[in-house]
């Protein structure tokens, strides 16, 4: 298995449980990329696209995809376009639609739209979403809908607000623990 990790707007791959979460996997002789994408200077789904094409090579059916909040709704993208399928997606305080805040503007060109759920179930083995009761940016409604349109298996994080560092997230354990269990 390999691991590539995709942080959300205003974030970087030195940001919340990101370090953490690839050391953890390396330690266990996993090969982990963790991409900079543009934020919040040059965000766009082409722009990050651009991006993300130098690790297609890396990607096939043993790779598990993590994304934080708008690194999820990339992901989304990625599977509805890729021919190829991989083992699994864990979508983390994850978004598909506008969310009616100050971010929408920013986050547009990536979830502004329908999304193909059959091709995106299609690319992916098993998708896992984590979502906290009170994520101070993505209402819980979004996170259902988001998990029904997956067939995803939930994990509920108590007062786990954004799954950031600002919630207190430079780790996070319980992600690690699904995937030794869940995907090992």
């Amino acid at each position: 298995m390999n691991f590539i990790i995709v942080h959300g707007v205003y974030s970087n791959p030195e940001d919340n449980w990101f370090p953490w979460l690839k050391t953890e996997l390396e330690k266990r002789g996993f090969e982990v990329i963790v991409p900079k994408f543009p934020t919040p200077l040059d965000q766009s789904l082409e722009s990050w696209n651009r991006v993300f094409s130098s690790y297609e090579g890396k990607i096939n059916e043993e790779t598990v995809l993590i994304g934080h909040s708008l690194g999820a709704a990339f992901i989304l993208n990625y599977l509805e376009k890729t021919s190829k399928k991989i083992k699994a997606a864990i979508l983390v305080a994850g978004f598909h639609k506008l969310l009616g805040g100050s971010y929408d503007e920013v986050n547009k060109t990536f979830v502004d739209r329908q999304f193909n759920w059959e091709k995106i179930k299609n690319s992916c083995g098993r998708f896992f979403t984590f979502a906290s009761g009170n994520d101070e940016y993505i209402p819980s409604e979004v996170t259902d809908e988001l998990t029904k349109n997956l067939n995803a298996e939930f994990n509920f994080v108590p007062d786990g607000g954004h799954l950031n560092k600002k919630a207190g997230y430079d780790t996070f354990p319980l992600l690690l623990e699904c995937i030794i269990i869940d995907l090992e």
